[in-house]
Formats: C-alpha cells, structure tokens, sequence
C-alpha cells in the first residue's frame, strides 16, 4: 500500500529501526542516533488498488508528505505524484489529464494573432511592468519630503539634521537596488500588496499555471499564491530529473513553454500590464536553453509568442475549469481537491 511504502529510517552505525532523534542510541556511546532514508518509489499498481476516492486520498497523502519533506529530497517524492496520477488516470478518474497534448502543433505565430484569443496588449508581452517599482519610489519619496519638511520645524540642531537624514533613506534604497536588487524586489513585491487587484492577479496567475501544467500531462506537485515565483518544479516534475541534467526534445519543449507562460497569459488575458511575467519569462528561457536544436533570436521570440497563443486558447477552451479552479485554491485547497474540482467540472 502507498501508506507502508514510504521512508525507512535507522541508525547508520547500529541499524536499529526508527529509534526517535531524541533518543541515545545504546550502542553510539556518547552520542546520538543518526537516521538515514531510504526511498522507495511507489508503482501506479500499487496506487490502483482501491476506489477512485481511495486513489484521490493517496494523491493528496503523498502531495502531503511532500510539502513536509526536505527541500533537498523533494524532487524524489514526484515520483510517487506520477504514479498516483497515472493510478487516476488508468482508472478513468482524470480523464482531462494530459487532454491538451493533443492540441500542441508549433508554428509561426504573429503578434496580432494574440488579439484575436483575448491578449489586452500584446506588444507588452515581454516587456516588464514598472507599475509596482514607481509607485513604490513615488511613495518613498513623497512620504520621506513630508517628514523632512515637518522635521524641519524642530527646535535646535533637531530642525538641521533630522531632514537630512530622513532624505538619506532614499539614497540607502537606491544604493541597496544597485548591491541587493533581489532584496529590494521582495520588498517592492511585498509593497504590491497594497495595490486592490493583487490578489485576483495572483490567484488567475497561479490558477493558469496549475491548469496548463494539468493539461500537459504534468504532475502538479504543489501551488502557491504568490506572485513572481519560479515555476521549474513543473518542469522538474515532468522530467523526473533536474532540468540541467540532459537536453530537451521539441515535444518537452512545447508542452514546457505552454506551461510557463500560462500565468502570464492569464494576466495578459483580464489586465493591462502584466506582472508576473518576469518569473515566467526565466523560466522559459531556462526551457529554451536547454533545447536540443539550439534556437535563434528570432525562433525564441516566436516560441514566446506560440507558447502564450496555445496558453490562451486552452484557458478559453476551459474557461469553467479555470473558473472551478480558481475557487478551489482561493480557499486553499489540496491537490487532489484541486483536481477533482476540474474533472467534475
């Protein structure tokens, strides 16, 4: 059963089985007993057994136990998500799983195509959205000259040096964009938070990814609600393998392509500006990169283009599963909650 074939722990010094970490091992004299795993992968036959309810509460235990391992051994229990996941799917449970395959088929794709499937601004994409850095900065600024200017009607040598040193803060943060930019993006991302539409932008941008990965045949190994995080744990998960260790073929590309620029696609889809397309951006050039037939400029951006055109289609295609979707991760559900809210759908 999927429930007795996960980690295996004892001593590495005298094999006694599963001895607590806070307890001394009688035979380490001096010492404490040292757990070692050792991982057994799971069969989609050994995930078959039992009713689809069954199969849906052994996705959502191992998707659990995943969330609770190390980072470091993480990539391993994906593993057992294919497994289940192809446990449902032999079952009939998931028949929408992988159903987008079918419609990949790259081309040549134009920027005005992109109007026609629902983009806002298609010239956009590709360009980052400076909406949260300025109005990050104009808040900066602004809300410093109000104190300076108040602090200046202090008394004595209060009046002279407190302006000053409120004015500074506005060059410490220039200085520590120009040593520690990813220090001052989390901070302007956390500043975004402020904006009314952050929310719904992050849940239909992270809703998309899940959906898409979903359509491709990807299993879904988690999702979060916040923007601007890369997303190569589906690729990963996909591969079964750490997306530098080999070279990917054009069908790994294009489904990986679709699955990356679908969070930026949803954005492009209901705003005006996009963003979070930075993360998506990274992660398709890490794909690209790692394209056997080393691409050009060109073939890049229309991979771009292709990959947010095939993204919006399908999104179209299943707008009620998208919808369902979202209303399930807007209240935190699980995977195999997830799931199950697009197949019944």
């Amino acid at each position: 059963m999927l429930a007795q074939a996960r980690d295996v722990e004892s001593c590495k010094l005298c094999f006694q089985p599963a001895l607590p970490l806070s307890k001394q091992c009688l035979r380490y004299k001096g010492g404490r007993c040292r757990p070692f795993r050792i991982r057994y992968s799971v069969s989609p036959e050994a995930c078959a057994s039992g009713s689809q309810t069954d199969l849906f509460a052994k996705l959502g235990q191992v998707c659990t136990e995943m969330n609770q391992a190390p980072p470091s051994v993480r990539k391993e229990y994906s593993v057992d998500i294919k497994n289940a996941m192809e446990a449902l799917s032999k079952d009939g449970a998931t028949p929408k799983w992988g159903c987008g395959l079918a419609q990949l088929e790259r081309r040549n794709v134009f920027i005005g195509e992109l109007s026609r499937v629902g983009i806002k601004k298609p010239d956009l994409i590709g360009k980052p959205s400076v909406r949260n850095d300025a109005a990050f900065l104009t808040t900066l600024v602004g809300v410093t000259s109000v104190i300076a200017v108040a602090a200046g009607s202090l008394p004595g040598d209060w009046g002279f040096f407190v302006p000053y040193l409120t004015g500074a803060i506005v060059l410490v943060v220039l200085a520590v964009g120009s040593t520690a930019p990813g220090l001052l993006a989390f901070v302007i991302g956390r500043f975004a938070q402020v904006f009314p539409d952050y929310r719904e932008r992050v849940l239909r941008h992270e809703a998309a990814h899940f959906l898409a990965g979903y359509l491709m045949r990807v299993p879904v190994t988690g999702y979060s609600l916040d923007i601007g995080k890369a997303h190569t744990d589906f690729a990963e998960a996909k591969l079964q393998q750490r997306l530098v260790e080999r070279k990917l073929s054009d069908e790994e590309i294009n489904q990986l392509a679709v699955v990356a620029m679908a969070g930026a696609t949803a954005e492009a889809m209901n705003y005006d500006q996009v963003q979070g397309q930075v993360a998506d951006l990274t992660d398709l050039q890490r794909i690209l990169q790692r394209s056997e037939q080393k691409l050009s400029n060109a073939q890049q951006q229309n991979m771009t283009r292709w990959a947010v055109y095939s993204a919006a289609t399908m999104l179209t295609k299943y707008k009620k599963e998208y919808q369902a979707l979202q209303t399930a991760m807007q209240q935190r559900a699980s995977i195999d909650k997830c799931v199950a809210a697009i197949e019944q759908t």
